[in-house]
């Protein structure tokens, strides 16, 4: 079994719990290297520490005594390899990995005083971060503009192909036509449907047929490669990513999450999964990109390849970027990383955060994916202010959302859990297969769900001008005497209009529905656009509704004073916004950085107030109807060991009511500090599966005198069998500073007082929970011992916590296992 056993602090060369070194070596690639979220055990690279079978010249090991004793190894002498890293599916230890940094820092410092080169030294250290943060910015900035432009291309390929070069898409291919009408922008010779390649028109129900067949055999063929490649190569490189980057944010390792295989599959199935039309979006899964990015670039630099803290300063920087790509809202990102992913955001990962996420909307602005200088598809300004009075339908759009988000949440994670527990979960690819054959066949007749999702929201944030042939703006035809450059006036809607209000009504039926499927299969997938598009099809309905009561109603008493006829009154397009931001924060939760986001796509400060109301009553009306958000909803649905934040701890139990063991259970799991053999120590090992040991002095006394990681006596005590003559299993093992005299014949005892935690955490028994709580939350703990009297009585780790808590909220406590 899985026991997250988190710790305070240990000296610098601590480890964890493994079962034996030669399968800790065996099977050690460069590749495993960076494909794990945790510290490695790398033997072949020369700064790290040095590997086993290295000759040390005779200044470490054993030598003689003046009575021709052996002479004790003390593993205080020289560093380990294996000692002070982690396994997967293990916490990371925050202090110990501080204080390593700490150390580290001080030692640079010191030296720089020394020479020109131990100064240039010094100086590049301090460098490293920001240039790491460069490289991450341009590798992430790259790669999203690579996955724009792929995606656009291949959305367009499930309804025709330009004669000009099949890499073009439709509106690229339309550019150099000549013969384009403006009423008929999108149609031109050079772009030809399939039915018009394959039957010779476009006309008929027979080109209809056709077009509709090779649409939903596009979208089964790239639905089919991406779960596919996923299956085969990465299976972390389905879902959108964020449940797990804020685990293991929170110091949780999870190898191969964020490595090279995972990007690679990763980058390509999310264009797949996108073009595929499935119910979903880019956006999530552009932060999981980011943050392999970062981990991967991570390897480069020595502090952040061997450090976890600091690694994982660098994951939050590029979840920032993840999202300054994905919406062109550097800021934005920023915020999202500090208010949604974050663990640990200290002011200078701030700073650097906003430097990557700046280099990264620089790079994608130079790529230009959309060709219209934006780096969101639905970038959209709008230029008619708001009246205070629309505040109650900006409200209502709000309590919508949080209906919407509310919803959605039980119903996916209640569909999550059934594919998890029955034998829906068996077959992956199939149910990808039919989500998409399904969704294909029901957009398909639509134009609104047929055309992709961004570009459905982009024509539904969109402003009705003049120029505008959209079905959407096609209102009835009324003389206007005066026409400003910026807005139209409020006309009466035409036919073309109501049925497009049919068709919209349709779309938001369909995609609240299908959504709730697709978030969770093993494709890439994120939640964002869909969300978006669900509160931007609401708002916009709203908006149109809002317009036409204005036209025909503006001598009511909530439109006199401020609406007079022939003036632009309803921005319909606004509505929109709001809806949209309203039903993603209902999902997520988000408020600060959400509306930051919102602002920084439409450009405009002016609509702050109608994006934070509604924000802010979608959060309202969600939390009450639930208190989790998705991602916490699916942490705790995947039983991942990751301690919320922002959950209040409001009952009233004591240490003593947590910690293990139990009345019932066998005693504690402990070592003396001097009297056990390696024989006594190794089958303890062998008996038991947990991650550390604490040391005492007698088992009478129980007096505690610290923690030792189960990995770090593996490792110790087999290196000791290779280096020191002598060790058997009769050895004696001492963890006291001063070794009593040994009889004559006795082997060679073993000092491991190096690898053990001098000061663990303590809490006495009688310790309020909350506390304990706070203190597992603030300092990243592993775990904490119980006292009694300064009599060791038990321990708390990380996971008896999230069991305690789900048993309080009556919840299935044994649900608290990664899955």
């Amino acid at each position: 079994r899985l026991l997250f056993n988190l710790e305070v602090r240990k000296m610098d060369n601590t480890g964890y719990c493994g079962e034996s070194f030669n399968s800790l070596q065996s099977g050690t690639s460069d590749e495993d290297m960076v494909e794990i979220t945790g510290a490695t055990l790398d033997f072949s690279s020369t700064d790290d520490v040095p590997p086993l079978d290295r000759d040390y010249g005779g200044s470490y090991g054993v030598g003689n005594g003046p009575n021709g004793v052996p002479k004790l190894m003390d593993l205080l002498d020289e560093p380990v390899p294996g000692v002070g890293t982690y396994e997967d599916f293990n916490t990371i230890d925050w202090v110990r990995e501080k204080s390593k940094d700490r150390d580290r820092h001080r030692e640079i410092a010191t030296k720089s005083k020394e020479s020109t080169l131990a100064l240039m030294k010094s100086i590049s250290d301090a460098f490293s971060g920001w240039l790491l943060m460069l490289l991450v910015g341009l590798m992430a900035g790259a790669l999203a503009g690579g996955i724009d432009i792929s995606a656009h291309w291949m959305t367009d390929l499930k309804e025709g192909v330009c004669l000009n070069g099949f890499w073009f898409n439709h509106e690229h291919c339309c550019w150099n036509s000549n013969e384009t009408t403006f009423q008929e922008r999108d149609k031109c010779p050079n772009w030809k449907s399939w039915a018009e390649l394959i039957v010779g028109t476009n006309d008929g129900p027979f080109a209809y047929i056709m077009n509709y067949l090779m649409y939903v055999c596009w979208a089964l063929l790239f639905s089919f490669l991406a779960v596919s490649l996923v299956r085969a190569f990465a299976p972390y490189a389905c879902g959108s990513g964020i449940p797990e980057i804020k685990t293991i944010l929170s110091g949780f390792i999870i190898r191969g999450y964020l490595g090279k295989w995972t990007l690679m599959i990763k980058t390509i199935t999310l264009v797949l999964a996108v073009s595929s039309g499935l119910s979903l979006g880019k956006e999530g899964p552009l932060v999981h990109v980011a943050c392999c990015c970062g981990n991967i670039l991570c390897h480069l630099f020595t502090k952040y390849r061997r450090n976890e803290a600091k690694r994982r300063e660098v994951l939050s920087a590029a979840a920032a970027v993840g999202v300054s790509v994905a919406f062109g809202a550097p800021i934005g990102g920023v915020l999202f990383s500090l208010e949604e992913v974050s663990y640990y955001f200290p002011l200078k990962t701030l700073w650097r955060s906003f430097f990557a996420a700046l280099v990264a909307a620089f790079t994608l602005r130079s790529i230009n994916p959309f060709g219209n200088s934006r780096l969101v598809l639905f970038y959209v300004e709008f230029h008619s202010p708001w009246h205070l009075l629309e505040l109650i339908p900006f409200i209502l759009l709000g309590i919508f959302g949080g209906i919407w988000g509310a919803f959605f949440i039980r119903a996916n994670i209640a569909w999550c859990r059934r594919r998890k527990t029955t034998r829906l979960g068996h077959y992956p690819v199939l149910e990808v297969l039919v989500v998409t054959a399904v969704t294909a066949l029901l957009a398909f007749p639509n134009s609104y769900t047929r055309m992709s999702t961004s570009e459905l929201i982009s024509e539904l944030f969109n402003d009705c001008g003049l120029l505008d042939s959209s079905q959407l703006c096609n209102y009835a035809n009324v003389s206007v005497t005066k026409i400003s450059s910026d807005a139209l006036p409020d006309r009466p809607a035409g036919p073309d209009v109501y049925t497009a209000m049919w068709q919209l009504s349709l779309a938001l039926v369909f995609k609240m529905l299908i959504t709730v499927v697709t978030f969770g299969m093993k494709v890439p997938s994120g939640l964002f656009i869909p969300s978006m598009a669900v509160g931007a099809i609401a708002g916009r309905l709203l908006g149109v509704g809002m317009e036409q009561l204005a036209y025909y109603h503006h001598d009511w008493v909530i439109f006199r004073g401020w609406c007079s006829p022939g003036a632009d009154c309803i921005t319909p397009g606004l509505y929109a916004m709001v809806g949209a931001a309203a039903c993603l924060g209902g999902v997520t939760r988000m408020t600060v950085s959400l509306v930051v986001i919102m602002f920084e796509l439409t450009g405009g400060l002016e609509y702050i107030v109608p994006l934070m109301a509604a924000t802010m009553t979608s959060k309202w009306v969600a939390d009450a109807l639930g208190r989790e958000g998705i991602y916490e909803a699916h942490i705790r649905l995947n039983g991942y060991p990751f301690l919320e934040s922002k959950e209040e701890f409001s009952h009233k139990t004591l240490a003593m009511d947590v910690m293990r063991p139990r009345r019932s259970d066998p005693p504690l799991s402990v070592i003396t500090q001097d009297g056990m053999s390696v024989e006594e120590v190794e089958s303890l090992i062998a008996e038991t599966s947990y991650s550390g040991f604490p040391v005492v002095v007698s088992h009478e006394s129980q007096r505690l005198v610290g923690f030792v990681q189960r990995r770090d006596l593996v490792i110790s005590i087999e290196n000791a069998r290779k280096r020191q003559e002598g060790v058997v299993s009769a050895s004696r093992i001492f963890f006291t500073e001063y070794t009593p005299p040994q009889p004559p014949n006795s082997p060679p005892p073993l000092k491991l007082r190096g690898i053990m935690d001098l000061s663990p955490f303590t809490v006495t028994d009688h310790t309020a929970m909350d506390i304990v709580v706070d203190i597992f939350r603030k300092l990243g703990l592993r775990q904490c011992l119980v006292t009694h009297n300064g009599r060791l009585l038990g321990i708390i780790t990380k996971k008896d916590i999230l069991k305690h808590m789900a048993q309080m909220a009556n919840r299935d406590p044994d649900s608290i296992l990664f899955n």
